[in-house]
């Protein structure tokens, strides 16, 4: 137990918890700000602190935006800036909460072996496929190397 909630007991005694519902609490995530608690004392300095987390966040997202076509880890930058925004939004919070449940249930099922069996069987059709149609073409079309180009 911390100090502050010793002090709104009136004592230094813990207090008793519920078996079944202080669980539940403690698995359940605080969903609001994470700001310093001076910071939410102050509307104005709690709304700044709220647009500065908004901009670097958007920041992120936007870096990761800009990753996916190009070379890096775009996703994971934008889960980062989500996470960012995550520290001051609930629906942020809850977006990132549905994101990680959805992630951890497709984890799940790709590791049963009935699925992984289909993986399997699909990514070999594909493959044959794709190598079939690359010989057709080297059949018909022949190789040429760009630097040997006659014009």
């Amino acid at each position: 137990m911390n100090a502050e909630s010793d002090q709104r007991q009136g004592g230094s005694e813990p207090a008793p918890r519920a078996a079944a519902g202080a669980d539940a609490q403690a698995k359940e995530p605080v969903l609001g700000s994470r700001a310093p608690h001076f910071i939410k004392r102050s509307r104005t300095l709690h709304l700044s602190w709220q647009v500065g987390v908004f901009v670097v966040g958007l920041a992120v997202v936007v870096v990761g935006i800009i990753m996916l076509p190009l070379p890096g880890p775009g996703w994971l930058v934008i889960f980062a800036g989500m996470a960012i925004w995550a520290t001051e939004f609930v629906w942020a919070q809850l977006v990132l909460a549905w994101t990680k449940r959805k992630v951890t249930e497709a984890a799940h099922r790709a590791l049963d072996p009935k699925v992984r069996r289909r993986n399997l069987i699909l990514t070999t059709i594909a493959v044959v496929v794709c190598a079939a149609a690359v010989s057709v073409y080297v059949w018909k079309f022949g190789v040429v190397m760009p630097w040997k180009i006659e014009q």
